[in-house]
């Protein structure tokens, strides 16, 4: 077998963006996630909308208003 083909295993840290970290091991020794088993609506049983940057409200502003200006030009 060929020597040092795979990269080093060590002790990494896994933090999420709701406070939780593990302790695992990984060949990155630090990781960051958005959503875990602590937070995920899954496990947790409640509903958690996640909308970093107001995209929703975002699409909906800019296809009501086509849809207003197109009655308009057809009125």
């Amino acid at each position: 077998m060929k020597q040092n083909t795979h990269p080093d295993y060590q002790m990494a840290t896994i933090r999420c963006s709701c406070g939780a970290t593990y302790n695992v091991r990984s060949t990155k020794q630090e990781q960051r996630l958005e959503i875990c088993a602590a937070c995920h609506p899954f496990f947790t049983g409640k509903q958690r909308f996640i909308d970093t940057a107001g995209r929703v409200e975002k699409f909906r502003q800019r296809y009501s208003t086509r849809k207003n200006d197109e009655a308009k030009a057809n009125a």
